[in-house]
């Protein structure tokens, strides 16, 4: 009897130790897309917006200002620099690749395991206090593939729409430029949020230190992960959607109660040597 719990105690010690490292491995990878596979500017892609690698690396967290200077990218205020965003078009597509596959992970907030970051933004009723009458919002196509080759599209939702990027969790307004806690572009707003009609702070405690972005669920296509995301607008669509970034979302830590179970286990096991 003793022995059969020991064991269980080393399996489930085990378990914690492999997931560890699966999250230590993950940890060692970029959490950002790393390669253009391709890219062809649509019909009415917005002239200086056809760089592609702009969409690489991190989301923007500041822009220019007008008429200058800089200001902070908030959900009413967004990247519109030519080296921030990638514009797509009618008839248009681009495809990014990671350089590890992004999981339909269990332990991921809300279900989401993708985001993709555009330059929506809220427009502002009450300018320039900040209060989101709606959302400005140029819908690009989602599609994801393991391989580059076979796709499957993502029908929930579409990129450069809900969830505006906000560059920092305390711009002190929605045109700011003094932000310095950068907000996390790993976490996922929580999608069933009543967005609209809310002030600036009250969307701030509603982001809770997410940079925003627009949340993909992979397990609606029946993948168990994926590593390329195609960004494509049909043709005949009268608007440009721009992009900026597309991101893995991190995972939610294992439990204390679970490490705090794990020692106290193994405490057990020390003590029961002794009496041995």
């Amino acid at each position: 009897m003793v022995h059969k719990k020991i064991i269980t105690i080393i399996s489930i010690l085990g378990f914690v130790s492999f997931t560890t490292f699966v999250w230590a491995v993950g940890a060692m990878a970029s959490p950002y897309a790393t390669q253009v596979i391709a890219y062809q500017a649509g019909s009415n892609a917005a002239s200086g917006y056809t760089d592609p690698s702009t969409a690489l690396g991190e989301p923007s967290r500041v822009t220019a200002g007008w008429p200058s200077g800089e200001t902070d990218v908030t959900m009413f205020n967004a990247a519109w620099n030519t080296d921030q965003v990638v514009s797509i078009g009618a008839g248009g597509y681009l495809i990014l690749g990671f350089d590890h596959p992004v999981y339909d992970d269990p332990y991921n907030p809300y279900g989401i395991d993708l985001l993709v970051f555009g330059n929506a933004f809220f427009t502002d009723s009450n300018y320039p206090n900040g209060v989101a009458g709606g959302i400005w919002a140029e819908p690009a196509k989602i599609s994801v593939s393991q391989d580059g080759s076979t796709w499957y599209d993502i029908s929930s939702v579409t990129a450069d729409n809900l969830f505006p990027t906000q560059g920092y969790t305390n711009t002190s307004g929605p045109y700011g430029n003094d932000g310095t806690n950068p907000s996390n572009f790993l976490k996922p707003v929580d999608p069933n949020i009543d967005w609209q009609g809310k002030s600036y702070s009250e969307l701030l405690a509603l982001y809770d230190g997410s940079g925003g972005g627009t949340g993909v669920d992979i397990s609606e296509t029946g993948l168990e992960w994926i590593q390329y995301v195609k960004l494509w607008q049909p043709e005949g669509d009268s608007w440009s959607a721009e992009i900026d970034a597309v991101a893995d979302v991190a995972p939610v830590p294992i439990p204390a109660a679970l490490w705090l179970l794990g020692s106290g286990l193994l405490g057990l096991i020390g003590i029961r040597r002794k009496r041995l």
